[in-house]
């Protein structure tokens, strides 16, 4: 992949952000898609921009997003481009900080460029397949902890059982809470819920190429373009707290799988 390719995804995700934040804090239409389900018409003026603008960069890309209806035509593509036009809609609508233009590029079930633009919080984030994620023009770097006991984690509240983990500031986005692994301000980042493949293709390109270890809450391995575009969870840590990570959440985890 091309830095080139990259640098052009890279400006499109910029002017998304631009575009959002054109309209963070004015007055838009807003409703739930379904219940505790919220979007607003800037979702989907930004998907419309970044379907038009990535389509074009490659014509023979698939396309997945959370504001498109889905299409299994995409199945058959070698590349698909994986967006959320804004995560994190809760806090965009709140007029909080928390929220981010997602864009990867699938390859072969892999992601190969992930970009996160967050401006409201002047953010952009940016990984390529073997090159490395950075933050802005700083190389970033998954801290070094290997015990899980005080882990730094983006949470609200812990439950009884995990309150000797740190809790760090929650941004709604789980993109940027991903990123905050990626750039060590954060130890881990875990949930226990189906979530899609929009949430976290990008965040997890930028989490990989900082060192850190991504998988599902079960601790297998991500895959994208799957037929569902779902996966149980996602659970990106430290490289050393990943299997003690794995082995906490284990009932839990198995007993969601089970509801």
């Amino acid at each position: 992949m091309t830095d080139t390719l990259a640098d052009a995804v890279a400006a499109v995700a910029a002017d998304a952000g631009r575009l959002a934040m054109a309209r963070f804090g004015t007055d838009f239409r807003r409703w739930e898609k379904s219940p505790g389900n919220p979007v607003c018409e800037v979702d989907l003026e930004v998907d419309a921009m970044l379907r038009g603008r990535l389509s074009a960069l490659l014509p023979d890309a698939g396309w997945l997003s959370e504001e498109t209806v889905d299409n299994d035509e995409r199945l058959a593509a070698r590349r698909l481009w994986v967006v959320d036009p804004i995560d994190g809609t809760r806090d965009f609508l709140r007029e909080r900080t928390g929220w981010a233009v997602s864009v990867a590029l699938i390859e072969d079930g892999r992601p190969v460029i992930g970009i996160l633009d967050a401006p409201a919080r002047n953010e952009h984030w940016r990984a390529e397949a073997g090159k490395g994620a950075y933050r802005g023009g700083d190389r970033i770097q998954v801290a070094t902890r290997n015990m899980l006991s005080g882990a730094r984690v983006p949470a609200d509240a812990l439950p009884k059982i995990d309150r000797d983990l740190t809790m760090v500031a929650k941004p709604n986005s789980i993109a940027l809470r991903i990123a905050m692994v990626a750039a060590a301000e954060a130890d881990m980042v875990a949930t226990l819920r189906w979530g899609y493949e929009w949430d976290v293709a990008a965040a997890t390109l930028v989490a990989q190429e900082a060192g850190a270890t991504v998988s599902d809450a079960l601790g297998q391995p991500l895959a994208f373009n799957t037929p569902q575009a779902q996966a149980f969870g996602i659970l990106a840590t430290t490289p050393g707290i990943h299997a003690e990570a794995v082995a906490r959440l284990a009932d839990r985890a198995q007993a969601a799988v089970a509801r």
